[in-house]
């Protein structure tokens, strides 16, 4: 298989993505180091044994610094060294600059920002070493536009820049790193939206020119092909895996053209 006894670090583990992130390199032969701060992630990394994967999960936020060296650095010590790091975690709960008190910006930042750069530097000695690694970090359309929770997308658009710089220092050494830009993607916490206005889905995919929004296995697909040799010549790159959003607006073009195509 293609990732066949290659440790993958996904952070973020437990969520919708990062479960599905799991199984997708674990059913290519991945082992898996399953980091989330939540300990479900826990009976997770159970469920994976079950369907064949090996999985070793690491209860962790990711924005603490000497908990991340410590929890990775046992993990590497005692299984190997990290050969795909995925910086999946991401989260916000700040929808405007108006409802985003200081602390929250700083704790949005420090967790979406901080925690994938705290990860990144603790599996970087390692894939020096071994002269090859890949690191690919979920970021999202919110770091190239305004699209509403600021610190969030402060921080994303922050991860783009942390993308470029370790693809530029560490490329000579054999270290990949590029960064996937996912729209709207179907996970749990949109059903949690529609509670509130069941219709939410289908007013967001009016502004998607493929008529809907990405599932979780479309952002693993991206992730595992830059993760892999077929993408050995790409590093620094930002991949939108976002159903069109990024090719111009389709609702404004509409309305002003006066045509529905």
């Amino acid at each position: 298989m293609k990732f066949a006894g290659k440790i993958v670090a996904i952070t973020g583990a437990a969520g919708g993505i990062g479960q599905e992130l799991c199984r997708h390199f674990g059913r290519a032969g991945a082992i898996i180091y399953a980091l989330d701060k939540r300990d479900s992630v826990l009976a997770f990394a159970e469920e994976l044994a079950k369907e064949g994967i090996l999985c070793h999960p690491l209860v962790v936020d990711v924005g603490n610094v000497q908990l991340v060296e410590a929890g990775l650095g046992k993990l590497i010590a005692n299984f190997g060294t990290v050969d795909v790091l995925v910086n999946n975690v991401g989260f916000s709960d700040h929808p405007t600059i108006e409802r985003t008190q200081p602390e929250d910006w700083a704790h949005d930042i420090n967790g979406n920002l901080n925690g994938a750069y705290n990860c990144t530097f603790a599996v970087l000695p390692g894939m020096r070493s071994k002269s090859r690694g890949a690191i690919v970090t979920i970021g999202s359309v919110n770091g190239l536009y305004a699209l509403g929770d600021p610190a969030y997308s402060a921080a994303k658009a922050g991860l783009i820049s942390l993308t470029k710089a370790v693809a530029m220092e560490y490329g000579r050494f054999g270290v990949r790193a590029n960064i996937v830009l996912p729209g709207t993607v179907r996970t749990p916490i949109w059903d949690e939206r529609a509670k509130k206005d069941p219709s939410i889905l289908k007013t967001l995919m009016r502004w998607y020119p493929l008529g809907r929004i990405a599932e979780t296995s479309d952002v693993a697909n991206a992730v595992a092909f830059l993760a892999s040799d077929e993408a050995a010549a790409i590093t620094g790159i930002e991949l939108p895996v976002d159903c069109g959003l990024t090719a111009g607006n389709i609702v404004m073009s509409r309305e002003l053209t006066l045509e529905d195509f």
